[in-house]
């Protein structure tokens, strides 16, 4: 398993987009759940970010909306940057 690390930026960031997004929530939940299960499971789609935010990589909520994430493999640890709609975050 891998170990989510949340900093106090990401959990306020976190916090704004459970009350513009409701809806979501649960979706939400459930995809952070995987990406301590199996970081790599397709439906999440991690992908290597590019330009200003290359140091991190995405994962999908849904189709509109992305976790940016900090992936450090070596050491088994997540740590969420930010969370929104794709134009949101990048």
């Amino acid at each position: 398993m891998y170990k989510l690390i949340f900093t106090e930026s990401y959990v306020k960031r976190a916090k704004t987009f459970a009350k513009k997004h409701p809806e979501i929530l649960n979706q939400y939940k459930k995809t952070l759940k995987l990406l301590e299960i199996n970081p790599l499971h397709p439906s999440l789609r991690l992908h290597k970010l590019e330009g200003k935010l290359s140091d991190y990589y995405s994962v999908s909520i849904n189709m509109i909306y992305r976790i940016t994430i900090d992936f450090i493999i070596k050491e088994k640890e997540i740590i969420p940057i930010n969370v929104g709609t794709h134009d949101e975050i990048y």
